[in-house]
């Protein structure tokens, strides 16, 4: 890995922050690397409120939204909730029909079925709308390029609402209200909110209309912590805040789902690692594996055995998920590895590989092969489906805009995308996805990065530095969680390795003979056998908290090692 340090040459700046908040140079220089260059700025940022949230009727559309579903409320209408099967998907389903229900609206909820309709809107959704007389549809994390099912629910006199944060095409489906702000006609001021975070706008937008205040919906933000965490957006501005309240009413107050997926946890805080690493993979296990109807029926939940049962039948799902996954991913690499080609990117197909599992063996074989990596399987007689995941510097939405005229469809967003291809195109679009790739990236050339806050010594790392640390939080793109380095390292005492195939470490780490703090490094054992009879070495790792026998300590969690 390519190591890189963070540089900020504004010192006078970093210096004047650190007398104002009283803090070391070194967590100044944090915030000014982060953009927060006065005291006011940093006060927002370790104390984000919900009074920082936007106006959501400054969203194209809002307006149009909200009169229809009050109409909705006040005709007693049943409406029809349509979500995608992943985590922001379900997420958003769970946050708008728990509201609306709330409010007096008939509900009915759709989740399109993976293996059979596949992504998106669905023509047999819109079918049963129209047979169950539902004319409002809303759609959830989804619809952007809905263009042909929003026409035919039209004909079928049904109105669409879409929510969504897709890329959308240069035209808008003709649908009653299309709330996206990444709508180049929109002056939404912050552009980055999950599907999840674009329905709680929704909901906002309808309690200001209906009791002018929005107390009343805090605690559905732990629905949108969940999703920010999944979907991978930029934790800075309305989402830092939105993700902040989220977090905090999990520890505090959590949802009888939400609590009963952490039942077996030694932790008792839980951070947005926790959900991303945790919450996140067993919700989308139920869309993944079987329906994410369960995983729906999971978060509205509030008898706590009910609760239990389901989540011990997703854990269920989620270790089946892990077993396929990671026969996938092996025999991917397998290919790869008889394929032997040098090539800028990487594409693969087999016609037996579950579809609920290609996206995450994507992901993995990144981590193998470190270039743009699109996974293929057998959809339904002569098409494909695919989950394509990018690298630093290649925008994937860029990408496939340049190869669609080998694709049927596809959206995402720029390091993660879904598309559909007719068989007999693949070998063209394997050609045409490797040409442009090519233009601007060299994978021989190219390592994956490691970008180093501070370089530290050990004995710095002390419970009021860890303390300020953790108000940084949460931390994901954007606000990434901070990485240091530390030279002239030793082990003291023997090293453990852990694991099934022993491909973790667990050590002590000293230096100058002085503090000792422990260590973890996930599959890192071969890279540690490397090093250890160095008279030093050197290591970047984060700080993080580990709990034993009820009590907790701070330590390392190893990212690299040279």
């Amino acid at each position: 890995m390519n190591w890189i340090s963070k540089k900020n040459k504004n010192l006078e700046t970093v210096n004047q922050l650190s007398k104002e908040l009283n803090i070391d140079t070194t967590l100044s220089l944090m915030l000014v690397n982060r953009g927060i260059n006065s005291f006011d700025q940093a006060k927002d940022f370790f104390r984000p409120s919900l009074e920082m949230l936007h106006d959501p009727f400054l969203m194209k559309d809002m307006g149009l939204a909200v009169n229809r579903i009050l109409m909705a409320i006040e005709n007693k209408e049943s409406v029809m909730i349509f979500g995608d099967y992943d985590v922001d998907g379900t997420s958003s389903v769970a946050l708008l029909s728990m509201y609306l229900k709330s409010k007096g609206c008939k509900i009915a909820p759709y989740f399109p079925d993976r293996n059979l309709e596949g992504y998106g809107i669905s023509i047999k959704a819109i079918d049963l709308a129209s047979q169950n007389n539902q004319k409002l549809i809303i759609a959830l994390d989804c619809g952007i390029k809905a263009h042909n099912q929003v026409n035919y629910a039209l004909e079928k006199e049904i109105n669409f609402i879409i929510c969504d944060h897709h890329n959308p095409d240069k035209l808008i489906p003709n649908a009653l209200a299309v709330l996206n702000p990444k709508r180049k006609d929109c002056s939404y001021p912050f552009k980055e909110l999950c599907g999840c975070g674009v329905g709680f706008k929704l909901i906002q937008a309808l309690e200001l209309k209906i009791n002018n205040k929005i107390d009343s919906i805090i605690n559905y933000l732990d629905l949108v912590a969940i999703a920010i965490a999944a979907d991978i957006v930029p934790i800075i501005g309305e989402n830092r805040v939105l993700a902040h309240i989220g977090i905090q009413i999990i520890n505090s107050n959590p949802r009888v789902g939400i609590h009963s997926l952490f039942k077996n946890r030694v932790k008792t805080e839980f951070n947005i690692g926790d959900l991303m690493f945790h919450v996140a993979p067993r919700i989308n296990a139920a869309g993944r594996m079987k329906h994410a109807s369960l995983a729906l029926e999971l978060l509205i939940e509030t008898d706590v055995k009910k609760a239990e049962a389901l989540a011990s039948k997703i854990e269920t799902l989620n270790s089946s998920r892990r077993e396929i996954e990671k026969e996938t991913t092996n025999q991917a690499l397998d290919w790869i590895k008889e394929d032997n080609k040098e090539t800028n990117s990487t594409v693969v197909f087999n016609k037996a590989w579950n579809k609920g599992v290609i996206g995450i063996v994507a992901s993995r074989l990144i981590e193998k092969h470190y270039k743009p990596t699109v996974v293929f399987c057998e959809s339904k007689e002569g098409e494909l489906t695919a989950s394509a995941r990018s690298v630093k510097g290649i925008d994937l939405y860029k990408i496939l805009e340049e190869c669609k005229d080998t694709i049927c469809q596809f959206g995402g967003h720029k390091y993660a995308a879904g598309l559909t291809i007719k068989k007999e195109k693949y070998l063209k679009f394997k050609s045409k996805f490797e040409e442009s790739v090519s233009k601007i990236f060299k994978s021989k050339n190219s390592e994956p990065e490691i970008v180093i806050e501070s370089e530290i010594d050990l004995d710095f790392i002390t419970p009021k530095f860890y303390r300020i640390l953790k108000q940084f939080e949460p931390f994901g793109p954007g606000n990434r969680t901070p990485l240091f380095l530390t030279r002239g390292l030793k082990v003291k005492d023997k090293e453990f390795k852990l694991g099934k195939e022993k491909e973790h470490i667990k050590l002590n780490f000293t230096q100058d003979n002085m503090e000792t703090f422990p260590a973890i490094g996930f599959w890192l054992s071969e890279k540690f056998d490397g090093i250890k009879d160095s008279s030093s070495f050197s290591a970047v790792y984060s700080i993080d908290e580990n709990t034993w026998n009820g009590t907790t300590t701070m330590q390392l969690k190893i990212k690299d090692l040279k």
